[in-house]
């Protein structure tokens, strides 16, 4: 009989013939290949990834007003969505801890049902970015994709597995945390077969037959047919192992959205509407706007529009995305938070130029783009377009800053000019100074607004003195709030720390009171101190003193303010005058 090893060997040898065939049938004789024992060992061929993800989810405990109160900070209006997502979302995932935790739920009902989302709205309204915030608030591993990219080339119902194999990559090669992921899918409409088309529909429909299985269950090989990589990694993990192992993902608890303006579907939803009613119900429903036609939609508009039943069957949940106005452009661009705005501060930082904006600039931004019909992607194409002379000519000159102001939009070329010739240097850097104070007072006004949410989640009590070093610290570097409250949140931490560092190398136990912590994290911000620096200055400053009253008293404990910080020597003779006498 043939032992083990001569088995596997036999194997192995077979694998690799295969692969070598495969290899020489599609490059004939250019590509050969190497055996892989040669090769270095990849964690991620083994399926050892660096952490087992799917164990956090036992931790997720985020509740739908918290995740509210997220996207609030990012984006506008959108309240029935933002509330409909949140909600689905959160209990998607608080359903998946639950059953890791019992033992119990999801894997003791039989035909699960997932909460998949379908979400209706024009283009630019937001979508991919409310499911990319949300993504990254809870942690899990996030692949998008259009659906276009499904239908271009007739029916390739094996590329939409190619997503669920993209979220094991998105894992880390953790297949448990890719098994708990989230598939987007945009522009899902171009995948409706179109009533008015003769010819081909294959690709349109055959990809949401594609789609049926994984949306609800299934298990998806992480091996491709026919793919020379898959090929050489079963091969390697055999040599390996002796084991051929199939490397699958089930789907059961991937939860799927998919989007898309769904152009023409009000239509389809008013000739319904129609044939229900006689008269003048009948002139009401064609006066009413496409939203509110969309808010209406059935089962059956959907099928009609082109979609199969069974395909919409798999997509309980629906939400409408609200059309923005010209004042939600507006508020968009106010927000702290807004990439459009904070992307073009970045573009000028990278050449060392600080940029504001005025209020007047952002609202005549916001007209602009709100003529373009194109939703909050006009934006970016408006605050291109104003400031793309001075992107091109700034950077080559010594111009450490500027203001964008209504005055400066009203003729880019001319004031670009006049910019560079410095002849009005002052009145620029006034107009600068204007607008920045403008705009750290609103952010101090959004931080006093909301201190409790900030303080609550970062464990920060933000001060009235704290709120204005978070609005001066985001004033002055790009990023986004959160980042700011966390980078003061760091300060503050550095200075417990060296009280730590003092008990431990000097056997003194300082205490900072609340206004020398506020003054030491300023030192921080506004001197850019290092703690090796503030502990060396305390010791030179404070030691002898505090010694020299433990010696005399046993006293070894201190309480420093603001005041014992920036008087040192008064404080320490009547410190010590008080303690020896």
């Amino acid at each position: 009989m043939k032992d083990n090893n001569e088995i596997r060997s036999q194997d192995s040898q077979k694998i690799e013939k295969e692969l070598g065939e495969f290899l020489n049938k599609k490059f004939g004789g250019t590509v050969k290949i190497i055996s892989p024992s040669a090769l270095p060992h990849q964690d991620a061929l083994s399926g050892n990834s660096a952490f087992r993800g799917k164990k956090a989810l036992l931790n997720f405990n985020i509740k739908p007003q918290e995740l509210i109160a997220y996207l609030d900070q990012y984006v506008v209006r959108q309240e029935t969505a933002k509330s409909v997502l949140a909600t689905k979302i959160c209990t998607h995932f608080n359903r998946i801890r639950h059953s890791q935790i019992t033992g119990e739920g999801l894997s003791k009902i039989t035909g699960n049902i997932k909460s998949n989302i379908l979400m209706f709205g024009p283009t630019g309204i937001g979508k991919t970015y409310l499911i990319k915030l949300i993504a990254k608030k809870i942690g899990v591993p996030f692949v998008k994709a259009d659906a276009t990219k499904f239908s271009e080339t007739g029916y390739v119902g094996g590329d939409v597995e190619d997503l669920i194999r993209d979220l094991v990559k998105e894992a880390n090669d953790d297949i448990e945390l890719a098994e708990c992921g989230i598939v987007y899918i945009d522009e899902i409409d171009k995948i409706a077969a179109s009533p008015n088309v003769i010819g081909a529909q294959v690709s349109r429909t055959g990809v949401q037959r594609a789609l049926l299985k994984p949306m609800e269950e299934t298990d998806v090989d992480l091996k491709v047919p026919h793919d020379p990589v898959s090929m050489m990694q079963e091969l390697e993990a055999y040599q390996r192992t002796g084991k051929r192992n199939r490397r699958r993902v089930n789907t059961a608890n991937i939860l799927f959205i998919v989007s898309g303006a769904f152009s023409g579907l009000s239509e389809v939803i008013r000739r319904r509407l129609s044939k229900q009613t006689i008269g003048f119900g009948s002139n009401l429903i064609n006066s009413q706007k496409n939203e509110d036609l969309l808010r209406q939609t059935k089962a059956e508009d959907l099928v009609e529009f082109g979609f199969e039943s069974e395909f919409i069957g798999r997509l309980p949940v629906r939400c409408i995305l609200d059309p923005l106005s010209e004042e939600d452009l507006y508020a968009i661009l106010k927000m702290p938070n807004n990439p459009v705005i904070l992307s073009k501060r970045l573009d000028f930082s990278a050449y060392g130029i600080k940029i504001v904006f005025s209020d007047d600039a952002l609202k005549i931004f916001a007209s602009k783009a709100y003529k373009e019909n194109t939703g909050a992607r006009g934006l970016v194409s408006v605050v291109e377009e104003a400031l793309l002379d001075f992107e091109e000519k700034l950077p080559s000159q010594d111009i450490p800053r500027f203001a964008v102001t209504n005055e400066l939009l009203e003729d880019p070329k001319k004031n670009v000019l006049d910019l560079l010739s410095k002849k009005n240097a002052l009145n620029w850097n006034a107009e600068y100074e204007k607008v920045f104070l403008d705009h750290k007072n609103y952010i101090l006004t959004y931080l006093t607004n909301n201190w409790k949410t900030f303080s609550l989640k970062h464990g920060l009590t933000l001060s009235e003195i704290r709120c204005h070093m978070v609005a001066q610290y985001f004033c002055n570097n790009v990023m986004e709030i959160e980042d700011a409250v966390k980078k003061i949140k760091g300060f503050h931490d550095s200075v417990k720390e060296i009280e730590l560092e003092i008990s431990k190398s000097y056997n003194l136990n300082i205490v900072f009171e609340e206004d020398a912590i506020d003054f030491l994290i300023e030192q921080f911000i506004n001197h850019n101190a290092t703690s090796e620096e503030i502990l060396s200055n305390i010791y030179s400053t404070y030691y002898d003193g505090f010694n020299l009253i433990r010696e005399k008293t046993g006293k070894n404990r201190f309480f420093l303010s603001k005041n014992a910080l920036t008087d040192h020597k008064t404080f320490l003779n009547d410190l010590i005058r008080k303690e020896i006498k």
